[in-house]
């Protein structure tokens, strides 16, 4: 792959949520629409949150998406779209260093807006 000399700015974007194929049909068809360069499903987590009031207790997972910075915005408005919490988390984190030619392969694989 030929290296681009200042490619787009990459991240990181965590979901979390039900232990389901769900999650698994959510980062194809992100993969699919070419929004993410790749999906890693694991982390299996405890969450504690409060909901309508309560201390509510969740085993879930967590999918973490490599994308370009700029495809953040429609990756939340998809997750919303496609995950099944009335209220998922959606985070992305900047990625402040990576492998050159894995950088260049995320931009590659996914869409420009």
């Amino acid at each position: 792959m030929d290296q681009v000399p200042n490619p787009e700015p990459i991240c990181e974007v965590v979901v979390t949520g039900p232990r389901t194929s769900l999650m698994q049909q959510m980062v194809e068809t992100l993969l699919f629409e070419r929004l993410v360069a790749c999906g890693q499903r694991s982390d299996w987590v405890h969450s504690t949150f409060i909901w309508d009031g309560k201390i509510e207790h969740q085993p879930e997972e967590r999918v973490r998406l490599h994308t370009r910075a700029s495809l953040v915005p429609t990756i939340v408005s998809r997750v919303e779209e496609l995950h099944p919490y009335e209220v998922p988390c959606v985070i992305a984190v900047p990625v402040m260093a990576a492998n050159p030619a894995y950088h260049q392969w995320v931009i590659s694989e996914t869409e420009t807006l």
